[in-house]
Order: structure tokens, then C-alpha cells, then sequence
């Protein structure tokens, strides 16, 4: 529960409420909107009295009428009265009219809203309405989630959960212990020049004018940047760069010459065979706080690993098999929805998740790398501003996954250039001549899972004839889960 400041019945309107601390509530919204809950301790009048026939539809119903104006509907709309003008104000409406438009070449002059940044609106241009007297959770909730507490969240991390935390690893520790379990290792990247040289100035300084991918945009490094300093988005854009060695300049393959390299703990990364036509698998990420990745698991079941350049992330992860609160599967696993953004996540479904079993949370710090074993569900959320890179990779012990991904989830696979007819007849083909052996082992161990899987259908279904007291009859059951994981 989030509490709002309400200063007109005297004292800050904060409380203790159920083991939460005065850190726990928000601020005044900037528009003095509060909560619907707060109507009830309200005196006075209430600006939804005003609204004419949008009276009688609720709130989250003109919030869905809106997304089909037109930026000058909504501004015409906006002008009715205090409640409607409220929600001319959602800066996620004149989002989407940024991003349908993208007429400006080389970023636009970020000016602290999408509003004002799509209207190009000056400081003194932009307007100001008292809107203390409107009780909205649909107007409220995007500013309580854009000012949530994200330490707490990492600070008050059960024991059964937290992350193991090791200084290093060798190839085969990994192999043998590790490679289906998250960690974090503290010293293994900490000869990387890029922990030395990076900084989210030292890129502004260097990379100003390059377009790096912020999820739907393409903007120079200098726009970012303002972005980054100012803006109450519930989801800032996170920069996500697939392409940043090239538009750097880096080489990242050897030690003696290169920005940084994977760490030899993880062996080698199989997807290497496929030089040039492997699918997209490294990253830069910058962002601010409260950026991130809503719950996913990552490409084409490969594991990955996260390595902090500066700043520091929240993560929390769950086993393949689990089903993760707020999170919705499709029957086939294709199609993941989580309806919330990362705040709202938190604030409705993380206490509740926190208390399954295998649950594991922890944090990463600057010059810390983590590691994201195949299939494992996983959020994270940037405490504070900083820098990351990532990669994808297919350790030994998990390309049995790769396969049975490739061959049984085809639809699914993603990263790989649309030349390329079929994923997994190329990776075998490439490993045949390299790895035989391995692909030998690999191939084996798929057919012991696909007859395993068949002889528990059978079961489950009945195929077997029953004959008892001169009787048969079919009967549909469910047998216990695979002991195999298949993404």
C-alpha cells in the first residue's frame, strides 16, 4: 500500500501502516491529484462532479476512450474542465504520439515530458492547473509508481533467497556445480578496461552525437542523456544497443586488445560455430532508475550473463518450471504477458513472489557480473543509473536445451537473419564439423527426453487397453511433471 502525502488535514498525511515506514509513502503529485481512496477523508467539492457524460464512465474507461484522440482532440477535450484536463496530462498518451510521429531526424530537444517534447513547448509555455480536488487511482498510480522505493526492495532480501555470491570460478566448477544456478562473481571482471574507462559521463563525452536503440527509439547518446536526468515515466526507455561495438569502435575478443571479454569460466560459447550468422547476442545497456526488463526468459533457451559497469540492478529470479505471480503463460509458451509495469509489479505481486520456493533475489554492483542460467525467469530493475553489458551464450551443458528449442519451438526462435531457413539444421551442421562428439552426446540425451515425454503422455492418456470385470472404459488423467525442463 502506498500512502500520499494530503498536507490540507494538517501533519505530512504520513503513517505507519502495517510495518511500513515513512519512506514507503510519495509525494505530493505535482498537480496535487491523490488517490480515490483519499475522496472519503476529502471536504469540498470533487472535480468529477464536472465532467458532464463523461461522468458516468469510470476511469479506466475514459483513460481507454482517449487512446483514439488525436493529440489535437485531447487538447480540445483537456479544456472542458479540471478532471478532463487531468488526463490530458498523462504524459503516456502524448508517448504514443511521439512515437507515431518520429518525424525529427537526429533526436528531438528533450524538454522533461513527452508532452512538452512532442508539442515543443517551452518552460514558461506549459500549463498549470490545481487539480487537488480530483480522486483518481487511473491519474494517481503512474506518478506513485514513477516514485516508489526501490531500495527497499533490495535491502530487505530474505536469506533462503539471496543470491549466492562467489569471488570467482573455474571452467570446470561451473560445468559441474554451477551452470543451473544464478550467482554473482565479484572479481572476474574487474581487469576489464571498460570498469576503468566508462562512465555515463566519459559516453557522453566520447559518444554524444551516436545513435544508440533506446527500445523504440534511436536517439544520439546527448538526448539520452537529458531523458536520463529528467523524467517521471512509471517505464523510462532503457537503452538496449545490439550494434554498440561497431558504433564504438570496440573490439571485444581477446584480452590483450579488447574493451572487455567473456569470462573463461563460461567455456565456450557454442553459438560461436555460426561466426557471422549466429543470432544477436550482446548488448550495451544505460538507463536511469527504475529502468529494466519485465519478466522474460532469455532467447532461444541460451543462459546469459549481466555484467555491472557502473551503478547497480535489483534482480529477481525464478526457475524454469515456476509460475510466477502476475506473469501469464500461453499454453505453448510463445506468447508471455505481464500487464504491469516493473513498479507496479513490485508493489502488487513482489511480496507474494518472494515467498515461493526457489526464489532467488539479489543484487549486482559495479564491477560484479551475474549469471542467468537457460530457461530461468528473471526481472531487474536499475536501484540507481548506470551502465551494463550483456551476452548470450550455449555452455556445453545446456545445448541439449538449444536444440530442443530450435527443432520444437521454430516459431519462437528469434535473433537469426531471415535467410536463414532453419536455425537448428545450420547449428547442427556447424557443429557436426567442430563439436561431433559433443553434438553426438547432445543429440542422445534429446531422444531420452522425447521418449520420456511420449511414455508419459501415454500414460496420462491411457493408452493401455483396461479389461477389469469383463469391462473397459477410457479415463483422462495427468501424470506428474516431466523430470526434464524443455524451454
Amino acid at each position: 500500500m502506498l500512502l500520499a502525502e494530503d498536507q490540507s488535514h494538517g501533519g505530512s498525511g504520513m503513517f505507519e501502516h502495517e510495518g511500513q515506514s515513512i519512506a514507503d509513502s510519495i509525494p505530493i503529485h505535482p498537480m496535487g491529484i491523490k488517490p480515490l481512496g483519499n475522496q472519503y477523508f476529502a471536504q469540498g467539492p470533487n472535480a468529477r462532479q464536472y465532467t458532464g457524460a463523461f461522468g458516468q464512465l469510470p476511469d479506466e474507461m475514459i483513460l481507454n476512450l482517449l487512446e483514439y484522440f488525436d493529440a489535437v482532440s485531447l487538447r480540445k477535450l483537456a479544456c472542458t474542465c479540471r478532471f478532463l484536463y487531468a488526463f490530458g496530462q498523462l504524459d503516456d498518451l502524448w508517448k504514443t504520439f511521439f512515437l507515431e510521429s518520429q518525424h525529427q531526424k537526429g533526436g528531438p530537444v528533450w524538454k522533461g515530458t513527452w508532452k512538452a517534447t512532442y508539442l515543443k513547448l517551452p518552460t514558461e509555455a506549459q500549463s498549470k492547473v490545481d487539480c487537488s480536488t480530483i480522486f483518481s487511482d487511473v491519474l494517481h498510480r503512474p506518478f506513485a509508481c514513477s516514485h516508489i522505493a526501490l531500495g527497499k526492495y533490495a535491502s530487505t532480501i530474505p536469506a533462503p533467497n539471496r543470491i549466492t555470491r562467489l569471488a570467482n570460478l573455474t571452467y570446470d566448477e561451473f560445468s559441474r556445480n554451477w551452470s543451473d544456478t544464478p550467482f554473482v562473481l565479484t572479481d572476474c571482471i574487474r581487469a576489464w578496461p571498460v570498469c576503468r574507462e566508462w562512465s555515463i559521463q566519459k559516453l557522453l563525452h566520447q559518444f554524444s552525437n551516436v545513435n544508440f536503440r533506446a527500445e523504440a527509439v534511436d536517439w544520439p547518446f546527448s538526448t539520452y542523456y537529458e531523458y536520463m536526468l529528467k523524467n517521471d515515466d512509471e517505464s523510462p526507455l532503457y537503452l538496449f544497443d545490439r550494434w554498440f561495438a561497431e558504433k564504438m569502435d570496440i573490439d571485444t575478443g581477446s584480452e590483450e586488445s579488447s574493451f572487455y571479454w567473456p569470462p573463461t569460466c563460461f567455456g565456450t560459447d557454442l553459438f560461436q560455430v555460426l561466426a557471422t550468422e549466429r543470432p544477436a547476442h550482446r548488448w550495451l545497456i544505460v538507463g536511469p532508475a527504475r529502468s529494466g526488463s519485465t519478466f522474460h526468459k532469455d532467447p532461444n533457451a541460451t543462459s546469459a550473463w549481466n555484467a555491472v559497469v557502473q551503478g547497480s540492478k535489483y534482480w529477481i529470479m525464478f526457475p524454469p518450471s515456476s509460475q510466477v505471480p502476475g506473469v501469464y503463460v500461453s499454453d505453448d509458451s510463445s506468447e508471455v504477458t505481464s500487464p504491469l509495469s516493473i513498479a507496479e509489479w513490485l508493489l502488487e505481486f513482489h511480496e507474494e513472489a518472494r515467498k515461493l520456493p526457489n526464489c532467488v533475489e539479489g543484487v549486482c554492483k559495479a564491477g560484479e557480473i551475474l549469471h542467468v542460467p537457460s530457461g530461468w525467469w528473471h526481472l531487474v530493475v536499475n536501484i540507481e543509473a548506470g551502465i551494463a553489458l550483456t551476452q548470450n551464450f550455449v555452455p556445453n551443458s545446456h545445448l541439449t536445451d538449444v536444440l530442443s528449442f530450435l527443432k520444437n519451438k521454430p516459431d519462437q526462435v528469434t535473433g537469426f537473419k531471415k535467410t536463414i531457413e532453419s536455425p537448428f539444421e545450420l547449428f547442427m551442421q556447424r557443429l557436426e564439423k567442430k563439436y561431433p562428439e559433443l553434438l553426438s552426446q547432445a543429440l542422445d540425451e534429446l531422444d531420452r527426453r522425447s521418449w520420456g515425454k511420449k511414455k508419459k503422455w501415454e500414460e496420462a492418456v491411457g493408452t493401455k487397453n483396461e479389461d477389469a470385470n469383463g469391462a473397459s472404459g477410457f479415463s483422462f488423467g495427468f501424470a506428474e511433471d516431466d523430470e526434464y525442463e524443455v524451454p
